[in-house]
């Protein structure tokens, strides 16, 4: 069973989202929260597997609630639903480690969302994946080190390209490849990271990117 907090200033949508959730069998809905202060503080009463949260909210905002959540527990999960698509609060999602951002256009997707974050995805919706390669190249100074990792600098190179938005093709063509190689770059890149797709190894580069530029 995965145990979900809600927090969300509308009382409607907060209603809306816990009838939906609870009709799911594998979800249920530990507490709901109208604002910041609310969810930090369920959050740290209840511990539970998700918490789901809006980003404008009285007293503390969502954003300076997850922030304030990833901090004291760095493996909390942390999965934003909000009407606003704004740059700034994207990155700032991001940048904090939340585990997904989601446009507050069909509820019918939280459910599957959350489950995909339990098993280790990160879920961005498309509004936002369209959005990455421009954030990668907002103030770029350098690639991210993930040596760490045990990535070659070859590979850095497929991760910059996928992390532009580039499709295996695109890819192929500049760095003089061919298709099925960088398909096999890709299978060793996502394998080392950890990762499932295109989209987590995207919002990974973002991430350490702006970690090393900051």
């Amino acid at each position: 069973m995965i145990k979900v907090i809600i927090a969300d200033d509308d009382s409607f949508i907060c209603a809306s989202l816990k009838t939906i959730l609870q009709s799911d069998p594998d979800i249920e809905v530990l507490a709901v929260g109208t604002n910041g202060e609310e969810a930090v503080g369920l959050y740290e009463r209840l511990r539970p597997d998700i918490i789901l949260l809006d980003i404008q909210m009285g007293k503390l905002s969502g954003l300076d609630a997850g922030k304030q959540i990833l901090q004291s527990h760095c493996d909390a999960k942390v999965l934003f639903l909000t009407t606003f698509s704004d740059d700034e609060y994207i990155v700032k999602a991001l940048r904090m480690g939340a585990k997904g951002y989601l446009i507050k256009q069909n509820a019918e997707s939280v459910a599957p969302a959350i489950k995909a974050v339990i098993s280790g995805q990160s879920v961005f919706g498309h509004e936002i994946t369209t959005k990455l390669p421009s954030f990668i190249n907002m103030n770029k100074k350098s690639k991210p080190d993930l040596s760490l990792y045990g990535i070659s600098v070859r590979e850095m190179d497929v991760i910059e390209l996928v992390a532009k938005g580039l499709n295996n093709k695109e890819i192929a063509d500049t760095l003089y490849l061919s298709e099925g190689t960088v398909r096999n770059y890709l299978s060793v890149i996502l394998e080392k990271l950890e990762l499932r797709d295109r989209t987590q190894l995207a919002v990974l580069y973002y991430r350490h990117e702006n970690c090393r530029n900051e």
